[in-house]
């Protein structure tokens, strides 16, 4: 598929993409050996010619590290590239003051572009994390903030994120990469079980992103995440899901371009009117993009 393949009016919108330079923000959390694909720096210029091959005509950054400094940082990328319309940040959702820090986020340059905040919940020990009332204090603040909060789960974190959505009403959630389902193994039947809990819950939308590196098998096929993106369809819908290029982590498993590929042939083709949302409308309400 090529930019003048574009499944949807006005380009496609990445929700989720990531961008680093180790020297101003070290990410430990990438392995030299296993994940040399990735040991590198990303930065808007490495990731304009991919975006543009595919279509892609604006993105939401996301927060890699639990760093606000990387966060007023990538405002700072968002206020000089018209391609990155929203960031989705980090604060520390237990301080006492959390209103106050997206103030100060939002008085970054380029703080305008602030539409959600992350935490790294998938590396929590605690299995209640999500039930803490420091951390909840925290997400609802978030949502007095006008901004979404992404949930970066485990599958076997599903459960405790089903509560968080249902008992914050008020909340606008978004689940990243589906919650990293466990394609090909047999314990996607309780991924299956509890990403319906998850979607019963209408302030709650999802990411049809970072599903390439959860295959454990090389190489993949896109019949390997036909059950996940199915699953999803049924229990969220077009209007309630949206696209993300995981990028550059999905280069661990696969190119950009490809897996807008894939996932267009998983979806049933780019001329499939009923399938828009997801490659822009979905993310354009939910984060509210130019709405700024």
């Amino acid at each position: 598929m090529t930019g003048e393949q574009m499944p949807g009016p006005g380009g496609i919108i990445d929700a989720h993409h990531h961008l680093w330079v180790r020297s101003r923000h070290p990410q430990p959390w990438i392995d030299p050996v296993t994940m040399a694909a990735i040991d590198a720096d990303f930065t808007p210029a490495d990731l304009a010619p991919l975006a543009r091959a595919a279509g892609v005509t604006g993105t939401v950054v996301v927060q890699s590290i639990a760093s606000a400094a990387e966060t007023v940082d990538l405002l700072g990328v968002a206020a000089e590239d018209s391609v990155v319309l929203g960031v989705v940040g980090w604060v520390d959702l237990t301080a006492r003051d959390v209103t106050d820090r997206i103030d100060r986020l939002r008085a970054a340059p380029g703080g305008d572009r602030l539409v959600g905040i992350r935490h790294l919940v998938q590396g929590e020990a605690d299995p209640a994390y999500l039930d803490r009332p420091d951390v909840r204090r925290g997400i609802v603040a978030v949502g007095a903030a006008g901004l979404v909060f992404d949930l970066l789960v485990r599958q076997h974190q599903l459960a405790m994120a089903s509560r968080l959505t249902r008992e914050l009403p008020e909340v606008r959630f978004v689940l990243d990469h589906l919650g990293k389902p466990a394609l090909g193994r047999p314990e996607l039947a309780d991924w299956t079980r509890d990403l319906r809990r998850l979607a019963a819950s209408p302030n709650t939308t999802a990411k049809l992103s970072g599903l390439v590196t959860e295959v454990q098998r090389s190489p993949w096929t896109p019949d390997d995440l036909r059950p996940a993106v199915d699953q999803a369809l049924d229990v969220f819908g077009p209007d309630r899901l949206m696209f993300g290029s995981d990028w550059p982590v999905c280069l661990l498993a696969t190119s950009y371009l490809r897996w807008v590929e894939v996932l267009a042939e998983l979806l049933g083709g780019p001329e499939r009117a009923d399938r828009a949302p997801i490659w822009g409308q979905t993310a354009r309400r939910v984060y509210r993009l130019g709405a700024s």
